[in-house]
Order: structure tokens, then sequence, then C-alpha cells
């Protein structure tokens, strides 16, 4: 009798190991296969909220198939106590571990609304955008001029909402004093700054942040990406520069950045100023000598006359031997790169083309001819202007 209860006991544990067994592994295949959603959604996560919240928020908008097994998955996966707040986008047919995975990462995937703060060479403008969940892209909801536009309600309704997302965008080329004046007209950051950052220092990019963010803390965080990317460039660099420090690499990046917006170019026109340095020519770059009028403070918003390019500068290269005392503007990081890994060419000179790029030459006469073709293109556009 007790062989045959033991008997029994074992076939029962052994059943039940196969049916948990089977269990844990229709679990797993349930957290990891695509999800029931048709379409995207917007998940909202309340700050202090938890997974548990979280998981029958997910069932009741038919996420995910189990609240349960949500749970237990994230548990398993050790990332329950990961959980943050915000609002994030689940893409169609999203598994339950893509879906942990985006509310315990954070910030990439985040939705809902969006107010980009543009900082450009020639203007800046505020941006409220919104996200369509079931396309995963913004769309331009309302857009003003800082200082020229009077801030629209929408920017002031979607400023309230707990779940607009903060981003500063600068662009490649500007200068420093653009990017502080652009900060300090940007309403909710916080503090003032001291000095304007010296020219170049500060990576253009993409930065999120929160409303009451210092200002001093954009900065910062800018100028440590900056001097990440020249130290990586720098460590990478070609040899037989005639580039001596970090700091000629910046100042050089500058002007590439401020002669060229044609990806292409970039190492073109770096290699026309290494081949100058190391034939001791003048650069001869106009943006550089716009700089010495400007010192960085705007456009100049016209042609440079003779005057000012026979006028002695420290950033004037038609008079002075070398590189500029200074960078000329904030490069980017291909800017960087082409500085410290320029093209092989024996190119010299370079004028406009008419297309946005440039026509490159070794010799005088080449270059000639293609400073006359670039005044006809010039003449022609003046004239169909007039």
């Amino acid at each position: 009798m007790w062989r045959h209860l033991a008997s029994n006991a074992l076939t029962f544990m052994i059943v039940a190991l196969f049916v948990v067994a089977g269990v844990i592994a229709w679990g797993t295949q349930q957290y990891a296969t695509a999800g029931p959603l048709t379409q995207g959604i917007c998940l909202q996560v309340a700050p202090g909220s938890n997974m548990r919240r979280v998981s029958e928020n997910l069932q009741e908008q038919g996420a995910v198939s189990s609240a349960a097994i949500f749970r237990m998955g994230a548990d398993y996966a050790d990332k329950s106590s990961e959980l943050k707040a915000g609002s994030f986008l689940i893409p169609e047919a999203a598994s339950m571990a893509d879906i942990v995975d985006t509310v315990t990462r954070g910030g990439a995937n985040t939705c809902g609304t969006e107010i980009v703060y543009r900082v450009g060479v020639r203007e800046n403008e505020v941006q409220v955008r919104e996200l369509d969940p079931t396309t995963g892209q913004y769309s331009e909801v309302t857009e003003f001029v800082p200082g020229e536009d009077e801030a629209p309600a929408a920017y002031t309704t979607v400023l309230q909402q707990g779940d607009t997302r903060l981003r500063l965008a600068v662009a490649e080329g500007t200068t420093s004093w653009q990017v502080a004046q652009a900060l300090l007209a940007i309403d909710v950051l916080d503090g003032d700054l001291t000095d304007t950052p010296p020219e170049g220092s500060l990576a253009p990019d993409s930065y999120e942040f929160t409303a009451g963010t210092t200002r001093e803390t954009i900065i910062a965080r800018m100028t440590a990406a900056q001097e990440q990317i020249l130290a990586d460039a720098w460590a990478a660099r070609v040899d037989g520069l005639p580039i001596e420090t970090p700091e000629e690499a910046l100042i050089l990046a500058s002007l590439i950045e401020k002669e060229t917006a044609v990806p292409t170019e970039r190492r073109q026109v770096a290699s026309v100023f290494i081949n100058r340095l190391e034939r001791g020519m003048r650069l001869q770059t106009d943006p550089a000598v716009i700089y010495g009028v400007t010192q960085g403070q705007g456009i100049l918003g016209r042609g440079l006359r003779r005057s000012e390019l026979d006028t002695p500068t420290p950033w004037n290269t038609y008079t002075i031997p070398a590189l500029p005392p200074t960078p000329i503007a904030n490069p980017g990081k291909a800017s960087i790169e082409a500085a410290l890994d320029p093209d092989t060419t024996d190119y010299v000179f370079f004028v406009a083309d008419g297309t946005g790029g440039h026509a490159f030459a070794t010799n005088l006469d080449d270059h000639n001819r293609n400073v006359a073709a670039w005044r006809v293109i010039e003449a022609e556009r003046a004239a169909s202007d007039g």
C-alpha cells in the first residue's frame, strides 16, 4: 500500500513538474512574442506609479494579454524597480518584453507633445509638435520666432502639460554668442549666464531638458560633449598634419563648418586649408573676415566690403599668414573629423558653383575660370531678382 501511495505521489509530482514547466514555457512565449496591439498607443506613467498599475493599464488598453505575465516578466528581468515616469510610445504588435524595456529605459521613446527650441545661424524658432502614436512621427502643430512673434496660446497650454518633452536643437555653425542669447530667451530655463562661452566650445546637437534646468547646466553639457568629440577626433587624427594642438584643430573645423554645408565636401575643403597651411599660403576665407567684423554677434547680412578685406584684424585671413586665433563658430562633429582626416588632394582654391557646393582647383588659372563662371551665375540671379 505504501509503495502504491509513494508511486502515485511520484507520478503526481512528475506530472505537476511537467505542467509547471509547460506554464512557464507558455508564459515566456507570451512575454516575448508580438503583442495584440493593432495600432500604437501613448502610455502615460504617472510619477510614483508602479508596475502593477502600468500592467493593468496596458491590459485595459489591449496592449498586453495578461497583466500578471507582464509583471512576472518584469520581475524576472529585474526591471520592476526601474520604471520611469512619462509618456511612452507603444508601437503596434509590441511584445511585453519590448514594453518593459521602453518604460524602464525612458527618454528615446517618449511621446505626446514636444517643444523644440531651435537655435539657427540666421534665425531661432520654437516648434510645438505632437506625436501621432499610430505612425510614431511628430507632426508640426505651431511655430513662432521668439522675440519677434508673440507666443501662441498653444505654447502656453502645452507647457502646462506634465508629459511635455522639452528639447534644445542647436545648428552647426552657430556662434557661442548666438547660443547664449537663445538660452536667455527660453523662458522655462532658470539662472543667468555670467559669460559667453569660448567660441567653438559648444557641441551643436539636440539636448533634452526639463523646466527649471539652469542655463549654466545646458552650457556645461554642450561643453562636455564638444570636449569629448574633439578628444576622440584628435586621438584618431592622421599623421603629418600641420596642426599642432586640438585647439588648432577646432579653429580649422570652424572654418570648414562655415565654408560648406555639403557633407561630402567637408574633407575636400579641409584639404584646401591643409594644403595652404603646408605651402605657407594665406587661407583667405571670407567667414573668418566676417567674424572679425561681427565678433560672432549675429550675421553680417551683406557682402564684405573691399575695405573690410584690406583691414587687418586677428581673424582677417587675407592679411594674417596662418589660422585665426580662435574658432569662428561652433563646428559639428563631422567638420572636426574632417579637419583631422582631410582628403588627399592638390586643391588650393575653391569657389561657389551655383548648386550649393563648390568648384575646386589646383592652380590659379582654373580657379579664375571657376570664379568667372560664378560671377555669371551671380549676375543672372541678380537680374532675375530685379
